[in-house]
């Protein structure tokens, strides 16, 4: 079953790139008493997930920030490498997205957010979503009802629900 608004988001290790290497982050940490939004994206390094949705929450960050939520966050069916790597080259990590991996598809199946493309190679992928988050409990979300489309769950579109 989807989570919907209203819904406690379940708390999931997801992983990111740290000074030292991977560091696993229990999504409760980055939640409790903060608003987040929150994107979920089938893959990175993937054509809509690099060429639009990304970059939408890049031009949005700001604006975010300036109507209080304290973080973005990116999380992928991808380890922390991967993620890394990928907020690098986009330049996602340096404009202040936090770029997680859902390595194992923990978070994004316990939200009910999977699909699977075997003819793409896809396996246990994230569907694209956004949501705002605040204190652990949903108050929007945005599921795109294919994973190559951005326009509902784009950051410009999440920004105008705050």
């Amino acid at each position: 079953m989807t989570i919907s608004a209203g819904a406690t988001l379940p708390d999931a290790t997801l992983y990111r790139m740290g000074d030292a290497g991977p560091e696993a982050v229990a999504l409760s940490t980055l939640t409790k008493g903060r608003k987040v939004a929150i994107f979920g994206l089938p893959g990175a390094y993937t054509g809509t997930c690099t060429t639009a949705h990304v970059p939408s929450f890049m031009r949005t960050i700001a604006d975010f920030k300036a109507k209080g939520v304290d973080d973005v966050i990116c999380v992928s069916v991808n380890d922390p490498f991967v993620m890394g790597a990928w907020g690098a080259a986009t330049g996602a990590t340096d404009a202040g997205i936090l770029m997680l991996g859902d390595a194992s598809a923990e978070l994004t199946k316990a939200i009910g957010m999977e699909f699977s493309a075997p003819p793409a190679g896809l396996h246990d992928r994230s569907k694209r979503f956004s949501m705002l988050v605040d204190d652990g409990v949903v108050t929007q979300l945005n599921e795109e009802s294919s994973p190559g489309e951005c326009e509902i769950s784009a950051g410009e579109a999440l920004l105008a629900q705050v």
